[in-house]
Protein backbone atom coordinates (compact mmCIF):
# COMPACT_ATOMS: atom_id res chain seq x y z
CA UNK A 1 0.00 0.00 0.00
CA UNK A 2 1.17 3.63 -1.00
CA UNK A 3 0.33 6.48 1.21
CA UNK A 4 0.90 10.09 -0.72
CA UNK A 5 -0.08 13.53 1.26
CA UNK A 6 0.31 16.30 -0.81
CA UNK A 7 -0.52 19.79 -0.90
CA UNK A 8 -0.97 22.07 -3.98
CA UNK A 9 -2.86 24.58 -5.82
CA UNK A 10 -6.53 24.58 -4.51
CA UNK A 11 -7.73 25.92 -7.89
CA UNK A 12 -9.54 23.09 -9.99
CA UNK A 13 -7.96 20.72 -7.88
CA UNK A 14 -10.83 18.10 -7.77
CA UNK A 15 -10.35 18.08 -12.04
CA UNK A 16 -6.99 17.76 -11.53
CA UNK A 17 -7.96 14.84 -8.68
CA UNK A 18 -9.90 12.63 -11.65
CA UNK A 19 -7.53 13.69 -14.07
CA UNK A 20 -4.74 11.92 -11.94
CA UNK A 21 -6.72 8.96 -11.07
CA UNK A 22 -7.54 8.10 -14.84
CA UNK A 23 -3.92 8.58 -15.20
CA UNK A 24 -3.02 6.14 -11.78
CA UNK A 25 -5.29 3.53 -13.30
CA UNK A 26 -3.85 3.09 -16.19
CA UNK A 27 -0.47 2.89 -14.61
CA UNK A 28 -1.91 -0.46 -12.86
CA UNK A 29 -2.63 1.91 -9.94
CA UNK A 30 -6.12 2.32 -8.94
CA UNK A 31 -6.24 4.84 -6.30
CA UNK A 32 -8.16 3.13 -3.46
CA UNK A 33 -8.94 6.57 -1.65
CA UNK A 34 -8.72 10.20 -2.08
CA UNK A 35 -9.58 13.03 1.14
CA UNK A 36 -8.55 16.22 1.60
CA UNK A 37 -7.50 15.98 6.03
CA UNK A 38 -9.48 17.67 8.52
CA UNK A 39 -5.92 18.81 10.61
CA UNK A 40 -4.82 20.95 7.65
CA UNK A 41 -8.26 21.61 4.90
CA UNK A 42 -5.39 21.56 2.14
CA UNK A 43 -3.43 18.36 2.78
CA UNK A 44 -5.11 15.55 -0.08
CA UNK A 45 -3.84 12.14 1.16
CA UNK A 46 -4.50 9.53 -1.67
CA UNK A 47 -4.03 5.52 -0.86
CA UNK A 48 -3.27 2.79 -3.42
CA UNK A 49 -2.37 -0.61 -3.52
CA UNK A 50 0.84 -1.49 -4.87
CA UNK A 51 4.48 -0.06 -4.53
CA UNK A 52 5.60 1.67 -7.67
CA UNK A 53 6.62 5.15 -6.07
CA UNK A 54 8.29 6.23 -9.78
CA UNK A 55 4.65 5.74 -11.37
CA UNK A 56 3.17 7.74 -8.45
CA UNK A 57 5.45 10.69 -8.56
CA UNK A 58 5.27 10.86 -12.40
CA UNK A 59 1.32 11.38 -11.75
CA UNK A 60 1.48 13.68 -8.96
CA UNK A 61 4.34 15.90 -11.13
CA UNK A 62 1.92 15.78 -13.92
CA UNK A 63 -1.20 16.98 -12.29
CA UNK A 64 -0.21 18.68 -8.86
CA UNK A 65 2.83 20.55 -9.28
CA UNK A 66 4.17 22.45 -7.55
CA UNK A 67 3.04 20.98 -4.95
CA UNK A 68 4.62 19.54 -1.29
CA UNK A 69 4.21 15.88 -0.51
CA UNK A 70 5.46 12.83 1.07
CA UNK A 71 4.73 9.69 -0.34
CA UNK A 72 4.96 6.55 2.88
CA UNK A 73 3.99 2.89 2.72
CA UNK A 74 2.90 3.18 5.97
CA UNK A 75 0.44 5.57 8.06
CA UNK A 76 2.31 8.36 8.96
CA UNK A 77 2.70 9.24 12.36
CA UNK A 78 5.19 12.34 13.77
CA UNK A 79 9.70 11.04 13.20
CA UNK A 80 11.60 10.61 16.19
CA UNK A 81 14.59 12.13 14.91
CA UNK A 82 14.94 15.16 12.26
CA UNK A 83 18.20 15.53 10.55
CA UNK A 84 18.10 18.23 8.10
CA UNK A 85 21.09 19.91 5.90
CA UNK A 86 21.55 24.10 6.66
CA UNK A 87 22.60 26.09 3.79
CA UNK A 88 19.66 26.68 1.38
CA UNK A 89 17.88 24.50 3.90
CA UNK A 90 17.53 25.41 7.29
CA UNK A 91 18.96 28.84 5.71
CA UNK A 92 18.18 30.89 2.61
CA UNK A 93 21.46 31.19 1.67
CA UNK A 94 24.91 29.38 0.88
CA UNK A 95 27.35 30.45 4.19
CA UNK A 96 30.89 30.04 1.84
CA UNK A 97 29.19 31.96 -1.05
CA UNK A 98 28.07 35.08 1.23
CA UNK A 99 31.40 34.61 2.92
CA UNK A 100 33.15 34.72 -0.42
CA UNK A 101 31.59 38.32 -1.53
CA UNK A 102 33.31 39.90 1.87
CA UNK A 103 36.49 39.04 -0.01
CA UNK A 104 35.71 40.03 -3.53
CA UNK A 105 34.94 36.13 -4.72
CA UNK A 106 31.43 35.65 -4.76
CA UNK A 107 31.13 34.91 -8.06
CA UNK A 108 33.83 32.36 -8.70
CA UNK A 109 33.13 30.37 -5.59
CA UNK A 110 29.16 30.67 -5.92
CA UNK A 111 29.82 28.79 -9.51
CA UNK A 112 31.55 26.11 -7.82
CA UNK A 113 28.96 25.58 -5.01
CA UNK A 114 26.66 25.52 -7.78
CA UNK A 115 28.26 22.65 -9.49
CA UNK A 116 28.98 20.70 -6.34
CA UNK A 117 25.35 20.95 -5.33
CA UNK A 118 24.37 19.59 -8.48
CA UNK A 119 26.66 16.72 -8.12
CA UNK A 120 29.07 17.59 -11.12
CA UNK A 121 32.13 17.94 -8.79
CA UNK A 122 33.57 15.76 -6.00
CA UNK A 123 32.26 17.71 -2.73
CA UNK A 124 35.77 17.41 -0.97
CA UNK A 125 37.64 18.66 -3.83
CA UNK A 126 35.17 21.65 -4.56
CA UNK A 127 35.01 22.57 -0.54
CA UNK A 128 39.07 22.37 -0.63
CA UNK A 129 39.15 24.46 -3.89
CA UNK A 130 36.86 27.34 -2.01
CA UNK A 131 37.87 27.17 1.25
CA UNK A 132 41.56 27.86 -0.32
CA UNK A 133 40.12 31.07 -1.97
CA UNK A 134 39.58 32.44 1.74
CA UNK A 135 43.31 32.58 2.66
CA UNK A 136 43.78 35.70 4.54
CA UNK A 137 40.09 36.96 5.15
CA UNK A 138 39.42 38.18 8.65
CA UNK A 139 37.59 35.85 11.04
CA UNK A 140 35.60 38.72 11.77
CA UNK A 141 34.19 39.03 8.53
CA UNK A 142 32.02 35.73 9.34
CA UNK A 143 30.43 37.30 12.64
CA UNK A 144 29.98 40.16 9.86
CA UNK A 145 28.48 37.81 7.27
CA UNK A 146 26.24 36.06 10.10
CA UNK A 147 24.66 39.51 11.14
CA UNK A 148 24.15 41.29 7.80
CA UNK A 149 23.36 37.96 5.44
CA UNK A 150 22.15 34.68 7.32
CA UNK A 151 18.91 34.69 7.67
CA UNK A 152 16.37 31.44 9.02
CA UNK A 153 14.41 30.05 5.98
CA UNK A 154 10.46 30.38 6.52
CA UNK A 155 8.86 28.05 8.91
CA UNK A 156 12.66 26.78 10.46
CA UNK A 157 11.60 28.02 13.92
CA UNK A 158 8.27 26.88 14.02
CA UNK A 159 9.04 23.36 12.25
CA UNK A 160 11.93 22.50 14.67
CA UNK A 161 9.95 24.07 17.94
CA UNK A 162 7.45 21.88 17.05
CA UNK A 163 9.03 18.86 16.15
CA UNK A 164 10.99 18.86 19.73
CA UNK A 165 7.55 19.72 21.48
CA UNK A 166 6.59 16.61 19.81
CA UNK A 167 9.35 14.71 21.02
CA UNK A 168 11.44 14.96 17.81
CA UNK A 169 15.39 14.85 18.25
CA UNK A 170 16.87 17.61 15.75
CA UNK A 171 20.16 17.16 14.07
CA UNK A 172 21.79 20.23 12.04
CA UNK A 173 24.88 18.06 9.46
CA UNK A 174 26.24 20.62 7.62
CA UNK A 175 28.97 20.40 4.27
CA UNK A 176 29.46 23.84 5.56
CA UNK A 177 31.00 25.29 8.64
CA UNK A 178 31.09 25.35 12.44
CA UNK A 179 31.70 29.22 12.92
CA UNK A 180 28.02 29.37 10.81
CA UNK A 181 26.41 25.84 11.88
CA UNK A 182 26.43 26.66 15.98
CA UNK A 183 24.90 29.86 15.99
CA UNK A 184 22.50 29.18 13.04
CA UNK A 185 21.47 25.85 15.24
CA UNK A 186 21.29 27.84 18.41
CA UNK A 187 18.84 30.68 16.58
CA UNK A 188 16.55 28.19 15.04
CA UNK A 189 16.43 25.92 17.80
CA UNK A 190 17.96 22.49 16.74
CA UNK A 191 19.71 20.41 19.64
CA UNK A 192 23.14 18.84 17.58
CA UNK A 193 25.53 20.36 15.00
CA UNK A 194 27.88 17.93 12.95
CA UNK A 195 29.96 20.42 10.12
CA UNK A 196 33.78 21.04 9.01
CA UNK A 197 35.56 23.77 11.00
CA UNK A 198 37.70 26.66 9.29
CA UNK A 199 40.96 26.84 10.52
CA UNK A 200 42.20 30.16 11.64
CA UNK A 201 45.43 31.70 12.67
CA UNK A 202 46.22 35.28 13.81
CA UNK A 203 42.78 36.18 13.14
CA UNK A 204 42.57 35.49 9.52
CA UNK A 205 41.20 31.97 7.84
CA UNK A 206 44.24 29.63 6.65
CA UNK A 207 42.93 28.66 3.58
CA UNK A 208 42.48 25.16 5.25
CA UNK A 209 40.32 23.10 7.12
CA UNK A 210 40.30 21.67 10.29
CA UNK A 211 39.58 17.31 11.12
CA UNK A 212 37.86 15.31 8.59
CA UNK A 213 35.17 16.38 6.31
CA UNK A 214 31.97 16.16 7.05
CA UNK A 215 30.10 14.71 2.89
CA UNK A 216 27.51 13.45 2.09
CA UNK A 217 28.76 9.85 3.67
CA UNK A 218 28.66 11.39 6.85
CA UNK A 219 25.50 12.68 6.64
CA UNK A 220 23.92 9.32 6.15
CA UNK A 221 26.09 8.16 8.94
CA UNK A 222 24.96 10.57 11.42
CA UNK A 223 21.82 9.50 10.57
CA UNK A 224 21.77 5.90 11.27
CA UNK A 225 24.05 6.45 14.37
CA UNK A 226 21.56 8.78 15.83
CA UNK A 227 18.75 7.03 15.52
CA UNK A 228 19.98 3.51 16.72
CA UNK A 229 20.33 5.60 19.83
CA UNK A 230 16.17 5.86 20.05
CA UNK A 231 15.71 2.27 19.71
CA UNK A 232 14.54 -0.37 17.88
CA UNK A 233 11.19 1.51 15.76
CA UNK A 234 12.10 4.97 16.04
CA UNK A 235 11.47 6.68 12.83
CA UNK A 236 13.19 9.60 10.99
CA UNK A 237 12.96 12.46 8.93
CA UNK A 238 15.62 14.03 7.06
CA UNK A 239 15.71 17.74 4.43
CA UNK A 240 18.08 18.95 2.02
CA UNK A 241 18.70 20.22 -1.52
CA UNK A 242 21.77 19.04 -2.94
CA UNK A 243 23.64 16.20 -4.48
CA UNK A 244 25.38 15.45 -0.93
CA UNK A 245 22.32 15.09 1.02
CA UNK A 246 20.92 12.10 -1.12
CA UNK A 247 22.49 9.76 1.15
CA UNK A 248 20.92 10.89 4.02
CA UNK A 249 17.62 11.45 2.11
CA UNK A 250 17.26 7.98 1.23
CA UNK A 251 18.44 6.79 4.35
CA UNK A 252 15.59 8.48 6.34
CA UNK A 253 12.14 6.80 6.78
CA UNK A 254 10.92 10.44 5.60
CA UNK A 255 13.72 12.45 3.16
CA UNK A 256 12.61 15.61 1.87
CA UNK A 257 14.04 17.45 -0.45
CA UNK A 258 13.21 21.12 0.14
CA UNK A 259 13.38 23.95 -3.03
CA UNK A 260 15.87 21.45 -4.10
CA UNK A 261 18.63 20.56 -7.19
CA UNK A 262 16.93 18.35 -9.69
CA UNK A 263 19.32 14.89 -8.49
CA UNK A 264 18.30 15.70 -4.40
CA UNK A 265 14.88 15.95 -5.88
CA UNK A 266 14.32 12.59 -7.52
CA UNK A 267 16.14 10.56 -5.03
CA UNK A 268 14.22 12.14 -2.19
CA UNK A 269 10.37 10.40 -1.17
CA UNK A 270 9.05 13.72 -0.10
CA UNK A 271 9.60 17.47 -1.47
CA UNK A 272 8.64 20.83 -0.65
CA UNK A 273 8.37 22.62 -3.76
CA UNK A 274 6.05 25.18 -3.07
CA UNK A 275 5.25 26.40 0.07
CA UNK A 276 7.80 27.00 3.41
CA UNK A 277 9.46 24.45 6.43
CA UNK A 278 5.97 24.15 8.22
CA UNK A 279 3.98 22.48 5.11
CA UNK A 280 6.24 19.12 6.71
CA UNK A 281 4.07 19.90 10.06
CA UNK A 282 0.68 19.77 7.66
CA UNK A 283 2.09 16.47 5.55
CA UNK A 284 3.09 14.77 9.20
CA UNK A 285 -0.90 15.88 10.16
CA UNK A 286 0.02 18.13 13.09
CA UNK A 287 -2.96 20.58 13.28
CA UNK A 288 -2.38 24.05 13.50
CA UNK A 289 -3.24 24.54 16.78
CA UNK A 290 -0.19 22.33 18.13
CA UNK A 291 2.29 24.55 16.38
CA UNK A 292 4.95 25.86 18.61
CA UNK A 293 6.35 29.49 17.20
CA UNK A 294 10.02 29.43 17.26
Amino acid sequence: MLIARLIADPAGLEKRLDAAAGALEQAGLPLASAQMLDHAGEVLQLMLPGDDTAALRQVIDQWFAPSDAIIARDEFRVPDLFVTDMDSTMIGQECIDELADFAGLKPQIAAITERAMQGELDFESALRERVALLAGLEEEAIDRCLAERIVPTDGARTLIATLREHGCRTVLVTGGFHHFADPVAERIGLEHVVGNRLAVAGGRLTGELVGAITDSSVKERVLREELAKLGEGALSMSAGDGANDIPMLQAADYGVSFRAKPKARAAANGWVDRGDLTALLKLLGIPRHNWVAG
